[in-house]
């Protein structure tokens, strides 16, 4: 599958939780805005830091109805400590294997690095925003509140 765009349908995925329950992707449709975020690894600098900027505006998006979902391959307990440590609000997915990853096609960066990609979700399960960078790990958080806030009155969110 290749990379997803603006308009297009989420694969369904079902993967495991670091509370330990499976989450089926249609769980996460209809109630309003889901912001998927897949990041490298749990602990790492860059992944901790955009982690916490997620929980640190987690009250602003859901007060414009959106939930977080945090995807990576890491494993269920290290989502588990990883959320229990920085006091994570949102839902962590384990993706071992990546094969959720690529289903959305998200890029690796210099070949090596998982990406890092979010994406904001209709109700539906269509994409509506995509922001892609391994670096800018504020603005992944920042541009999905953004969108989110700027487009309250359209009927797909």
């Amino acid at each position: 599958m290749g990379r997803l765009k603006v308009g297009d349908e989420i694969p369904q995925f079902e993967l495991k939780s670091s509370s330990g329950q499976t989450v089926r992707s249609r769980d996460l449709l209809g109630k309003g805005p889901v912001v998927i975020y897949f990041y490298p690894h749990d602990d790492t600098p860059g992944c901790t830091a955009q982690a916490c900027i997620f929980r640190d505006l987690y009250q602003d998006l859901k007060e414009a109805g959106a939930e977080v979902v945090g995807i990576s391959s890491s494993t269920v307990e290290s989502h588990k400590k990883f959320a229990q440590t920085h006091n994570l609000p949102f839902i962590l997915l384990s993706d071992e294997g990546g094969k959720v990853r690529e289903q959305f096609g998200v890029p690796r960066s210099l070949g090596l690095l998982p990406g890092r990609v979010t994406y904001v979700v209709g109700p539906t399960g269509k994409v509506l925003y995509i922001f892609n960078s391994q670096t800018k790990v504020e603005e992944h958080v920042e541009r999905a509140l953004e969108f989110i806030k700027g487009k309250k009155d359209r009927t797909d969110l």
